[in-house]
């Protein structure tokens, strides 16, 4: 018997692949397509979403929250526009997200959620995500100001039953704050010979063992999506959802361990990712809000 439930889809393209095939050969395209795709998958995984795969280029995937669906969207748009160029090439990412009933017993999950989200996927453009109403008014409002409600119609969603939505992305609402609100520090971080900010234009980063993290970590004890550091509108935050957990140390203060949950970080400090921060690891992440 099939198992029937309500449930927010995302469905997700990578676009500009023939572009790159034509000036860097099949192979390295597919590779760049390929890295790509895994920053789409880091984005699912890390906001709790559940991949049904792939299909080429595409990614689909269910999320029991709206919320989750929108975030996880947002940091997809950022993550693979952050990619560099290649041969004068970028890639991009096209985005549908509906929230409905999906169906489980086949091989597949089916239902009217995937196929609105992929229709939305289908009639958005490089680097836009789309999103129905029946998925923006279960936001709360804490999320629900990532989403903007179209103005015009599009013809290839004429009929659709739903209010369309854009989703934007999260660099682009976090330059959209007000400016008596915006936070105009950045925060510093260095992992051995390579230092990254997190400012306007870069409001996340992952650090994990997986090749497709911003900071790669080579120790065995770290995991593979070990953590991510966010910049909000009150300061940056560390959230943990390894299974060892970080371990933070800032200037006089004594070390904490931070599991499955998150914290401020002011800094100066560094991190040891599955490893107490106090042991001399060349692992180890130092930062500092500059």
């Amino acid at each position: 018997m099939a198992d029937r439930k309500n449930l927010c889809v995302i469905a997700a393209e990578i676009v500009g692949s023939p572009s790159l095939d034509a000036a860097l050969g099949a192979l390295e395209a597919r590779h760049a397509v390929d890295r790509a795709l895994r920053r789409v998958d880091l984005a699912v995984e890390a906001n709790k979403g559940t991949s049904f795969g792939r299909d080429g280029t595409r990614v689909t995937a269910t999320f029991e929250r709206s919320e989750l669906a929108v975030l996880a969207v947002c940091e997809m748009l950022e993550r693979v526009s952050s990619l560099p160029p290649l041969a004068g090439k970028r890639l991009g990412i096209r985005a549908g997200v509906h929230y409905g009933q999906m169906e489980f017993g086949g091989e597949t999950p089916v239902g009217e959620g995937l196929d609105v989200a992929l229709r939305l996927m289908k009639a958005a453009e490089g680097g836009e995500a789309l999103a129905t109403g029946a998925a923006v008014i279960l936001l709360p409002a804490t999320t629900r100001h990532f989403s903007r409600l179209e103005a015009g119609g599009r013809p290839a969603l004429q009929d659709l039953e739903w209010p369309l939505h854009t989703i934007t992305r999260q660099a682009e609402v976090v330059v959209s704050l007000p400016p008596a609100s915006r936070l105009t520090q950045r925060l510093k971080v260095r992992h051995q010979n390579e230092v990254v900010f997190l400012d306007d234009q870069r409001p996340i980063l992952l650090l994990g063992r997986e090749l497709g993290n911003d900071v790669v970590i080579m120790d065995p004890r770290a995991s593979r999506q070990h953590c991510r550091i966010e910049r909000r509108r009150e300061g940056f935050s560390l959230i943990d959802y390894s299974s060892n957990g970080c371990y933070v140390v800032e200037e006089s203060s004594a070390e904490r361990r931070v599991r499955k949950s998150e914290t401020a970080i002011v800094g100066p400090g560094r991190i040891g990712c599955g490893f107490s921060a106090s042991e001399v690891e060349r692992d180890l992440v130092f930062f500092e809000v500059v």
